[in-house]
């Protein structure tokens, strides 16, 4: 079983995934717009969002996560969760959260703590919140 996370930008997704890709390395393994769909009459394209993400693939280290730009909704809320992002080494973590920090807000600086060499808080850009860290060991 695979449980992966699916997020929806709300029209800033294409913009999004080229933030991640420069921060974290995120690589969009498969990505579909709107206008590459099937006709259905059931369901109508917002005028508009012909060029939107419907679906993307994203490959972040090992993980797999998925987006989109749903339903192009004024503005994305993110809220009773947070993406957790483990870095191999705290070189390379403090280097993430500083990436996902430019543009967002720090809520719990990056520092060592009694769990971890380093570990960080932040709301990136686009409201989703991250938690960086790097494995003690």
């Amino acid at each position: 079983m695979d449980i992966q996370p699916y997020v929806f930008f709300n029209g800033r997704c294409e913009e999004a995934l080229k933030f991640y890709g420069e921060a974290i390395g995120a690589e969009v393994i498969f990505q579909m717009r709107y206008k590459d769909a099937p006709p259905d009459a059931q369901s109508q394209m917002r005028p508009g969002t012909e060029d939107k993400i419907m679906h993307a693939s994203i490959k972040s280290g090992s993980t797999i996560w998925m987006a989109s730009d749903g339903h192009c909704d004024p503005q994305a809320t993110f809220s009773g969760f947070s993406l957790s992002l483990t870095a191999d080494d705290a070189a390379s973590a403090e280097k993430y959260f500083n990436a996902l920090a430019e543009g967002g807000s720090v809520t719990m600086p990056w520092q060592a703590t009694f769990w971890s060499k380093g570990f960080g808080m932040v709301v990136d850009r686009f409201g989703l919140g991250w938690m960086v860290t790097v494995p003690e060991g």
